[in-house]
């Protein structure tokens, strides 16, 4: 996963590093931070497009060229955790690099971001502090790991 912004908060920062520390027995997770850059109050369209471009510039710097990139967007299909379990399994299998879930900043990822991902994900059309959408995108994906395992999970 790579994220704009950190992880300020304690308790997410440890239910982000439990969900990272179950998902270990299934391969290796990461979570990558950027850099969120400042907005100004009333900042224009324009300005605001200024800052997810570079905000994007960072996440597209800890991109390899073999990793299938998938951006969190509210626009972006929605699955069920079984949908996910087995979108994911289908992807390990098909892809030689890294799967990377990419969420954005609080405006949101730059075309730049959208335009060099595989695919989109949304978790909701709701919005969600990105705090807790890191911590939920990380359950997501624990849960996927026990299903595509066959081990029970809780419904």
């Amino acid at each position: 996963m790579i994220a704009v912004g950190r992880m300020k908060e304690k308790p997410y920062r440890q239910m982000a590093d439990e969900y990272l520390r179950r998902l270990s027995r299934f391969g290796k997770y990461e979570e990558i931070e950027v850099e969120d850059l400042p907005e100004r109050e009333g900042a224009s369209p324009a300005e605001e497009e200024r800052i997810r471009t570079r905000e994007g510039e960072a996440v597209l710097r800890r991109l390899r060229p073999g990793d299938r990139v998938i951006a969190l967007t509210i626009q972006g299909p929605r699955r069920s955790s079984e949908e996910l379990a087995s979108r994911l399994a289908e992807t390990k299998m098909r892809t030689p690099g890294r799967i990377v879930f990419v969420i954005g900043g609080s405006l949101g990822l730059g075309k730049n971001v959208l335009e060099r991902a595989d695919g989109e994900l949304s978790m909701s059309p709701m919005t969600f502090p990105h705090q807790l959408a890191r911590v939920m995108l990380l359950e997501q994906l624990y849960r996927a790991e026990k299903i595509g395992a066959g081990e029970r999970y809780h419904k």
